[in-house]
């Protein structure tokens, strides 16, 4: 598990290089073209809709939903798995913001943002927050949850990276950078607590 976590970093790095060097701008121009919303074009409906999976995804809103998470999955397997959950988010936030500062990829311009951002596009905060704490979560879930957990997680993941794109703030490929960080982590932690036995029989 940690070889395929480390894996998944070094191809974090890998598309980061790739997207500075222009090799992604075919693909991420044309994705954006077809996915973006246009205020006063796209429907009111999806676009708040798409704006309050986005809002859920970052800012105070998900501290909040981490902090509730951490409180289940305590109920569910003890406080260390909780503190485990909690560091994944942490540090996966954490190193996001690194990775942006360091790559330095400017917001898309193709559309007016339909939700305001001020910091770098790659790798998409919100896409590695989601994958983090919500593939941790699932393999934290118990057995008889796992198939509802799992399910929840990847839909949750789903419709935090499409609405990114389609509100015009991040680009596809800052999409598959974030979710392989995110579940880089999530390996770690999901390896962590295995490992150290963390989980409360």
């Amino acid at each position: 598990m940690p070889i395929i976590a480390a894996g998944l970093l070094l191809a974090v790095i890998l598309l980061g290089l790739a997207v500075g060097a222009g090799w992604t701008d075919s693909a991420d121009w044309r994705i954006a073209h077809a996915l973006s919303f246009r205020a006063g074009e796209s429907s009111a409906t999806v676009i708040s809709f798409m704006q309050g999976v986005s809002w859920i995804g970052g800012g105070t809103p998900r501290w909040i939903i981490v902090i509730l998470l951490c409180a289940l999955v305590w109920h569910w397997c003890g406080p260390r798995c909780a503190a485990a959950l909690g560091c994944v988010s942490l540090l996966s936030n954490l190193a996001s913001s690194l990775l942006k500062l360091g790559f330095g990829r400017a917001r898309p311009d193709l559309i007016d943002h339909l939700d305001h951002q001020t910091s770098f596009s790659y790798p998409s905060g919100h896409a590695t927050s989601a994958a983090a704490v919500y593939l941790l979560l699932a393999s934290l879930a118990p057995p008889r949850w796992r198939p509802l957990a799992w399910t929840l997680a990847f839909a949750m993941i789903i419709l935090n990276g499409f609405s990114r794109i389609m509100l015009g703030v991040h680009w596809a490929s800052d999409i598959v950078g974030g979710t392989m960080l995110g579940a880089a982590f999530a390996l770690f932690g999901t390896w962590a607590v295995a490992r150290r036995g963390l989980r409360q029989s």
